[in-house]
């Protein structure tokens, strides 16, 4: 399998839901077509910008169908599977669909704090079970426990069944280490859209992005371009996103790109408990924002 087809950007689709906090199945649709046309290189299904904590099983499964359906093997799919009960997540992934799905994005275990032994066979054990190949998912700030470059670097180096890692810690010094200690093949991808230019100028290979819900074709034109080593123009678009960027997290994700999806037409701006709409005045800056974009 080439791993040439989980570089670039993978966006980190929303769920989206109707007034009647129902899935959204036109609205997902529409968005997946909009991502699409927008030049994204991966679709990720279940990523925490997905809501998947709200969802039940039954949702989960005919939304995967739905999104595998619409996609109709255009790009890749990853789907996200995580939790903090390894048996459970052992079963589920084992479950996936290898034939329709390309990768399973596995969150680090929250709320159990696990140590790094705990976190090395965690994985060990998921990849073991997973038919499909892995990409690991550090994100510190929401899970409460951190993936050390150390154990970074040994799953990287003695599991074979995963094949990357989205790195989402603010520490670019870690992010660093990683890169210095993983095989040249193993797929480090940026999780922070506020720090992808660094991350892309040390070896990433793309990043798994909230930002490009809304801003596909101008995050996957910055993406490439650093992809192309082309640092100079890739700048100036991060600069210019910056500010929107960081206006989609300031009162928590994905409630941010919600509201500028639903300002693009593309999404009602629901979200489901217990995440809850911007305020009035943050929406009305983040549609200020996204016509500056336009």
């Amino acid at each position: 399998m080439s791993l040439k087809k989980f570089y670039g950007t993978g966006v980190a689709l929303i769920t989206p839901f109707t007034n009647e906090n129902t899935v959204d199945f036109t609205a997902l649709k529409n968005l997946i077509e909009y991502v699409i046309a927008g030049g994204v290189d991966f679709i990720v299904v279940f990523g925490t910008t997905g809501e998947p904590t709200t969802l039940t099983a039954n949702e989960k499964a005919e939304i995967l169908e739905f999104v595998y359906q619409q996609v109709n093997e255009r790009k890749p799919i990853v789907v996200g599977c995580g939790g903090n009960n390894t048996a459970d997540i052992v079963k589920s992934v084992a479950a996936i669909d290898a034939t329709k799905f390309d990768a399973i994005l596995s969150v680090v275990p929250y709320y159990n704090k696990p140590n790094q032994r705990g976190i090395f066979e965690h994985y060990r054990q998921v990849a073991a079970a997973s038919k499909l190949p892995v990409i690991a998912y550090n994100v510190p700030s929401r899970t409460g426990c951190n993936i050390e470059a150390t154990t970074a670097i040994k799953i990287a180096n003695e599991i074979p069944n995963i094949i990357g890692l989205k790195e989402a810690s603010p520490s670019v010094e870690q992010f660093t280490y990683i890169k210095r200690g993983i095989p040249r093949e193993f797929l480090l991808i940026s999780g922070d859209d506020s720090i992808v230019l660094p991350h892309m100028s040390l070896g990433a290979c793309g990043a798994i992005s909230v930002t490009a819900n809304a801003q596909p074709r101008l995050y996957s034109n910055m993406i490439r371009l650093c992809l192309e080593q082309n640092y100079s123009e890739a700048l100036t678009i991060h600069l210019k996103l910056i500010e929107f960027t960081d206006s989609l997290f300031a009162e928590g994700s994905p409630a941010g790109v919600k509201a500028a999806l639903q300002q693009l037409g593309i999404v009602h701006n629901n979200l489901r408990l217990p995440l809850v709409p911007v305020t009035p005045a943050h929406e009305q800056y983040i549609q200020t924002l996204l016509k500056q974009l336009a």
